[in-house]
């Protein structure tokens, strides 16, 4: 049986590389930190979202776009608005 091509979405697409370039924005900020107590406790908060992220763009490279697709994406999004509102970064 042929493998199903996965369902590509533009849009979704410029979702995924915007929260990448986040993600990577709020490292760099973390690492920046010179406590490092205080860049751990940062770290450790921030790995939910990390790890949602990560899920975000895993799933979309193996699946492609489905009706799960912007479930995630709302998953991520509210862990990193989580994350902002209660660590000034």
């Amino acid at each position: 049986m042929p493998k199903k091509r996965r369902k590509l979405n533009k849009d979704f697409e410029k979702k995924i590389h915007s929260s990448k370039k986040n993600v990577e924005l709020v490292l760099a900020k973390i690492y920046d930190i010179d406590d490092e107590d205080i860049q751990k406790e940062y770290m450790s908060a921030f790995n939910e979202v990390v790890v949602l992220y990560e899920e975000l763009k895993l799933d979309y490279e193996q699946k492609g776009f489905h009706d799960n697709s912007e479930e995630i994406f709302v998953n991520y999004k509210n862990a990193f608005n989580l994350f902002q509102s209660e660590f000034e970064i």
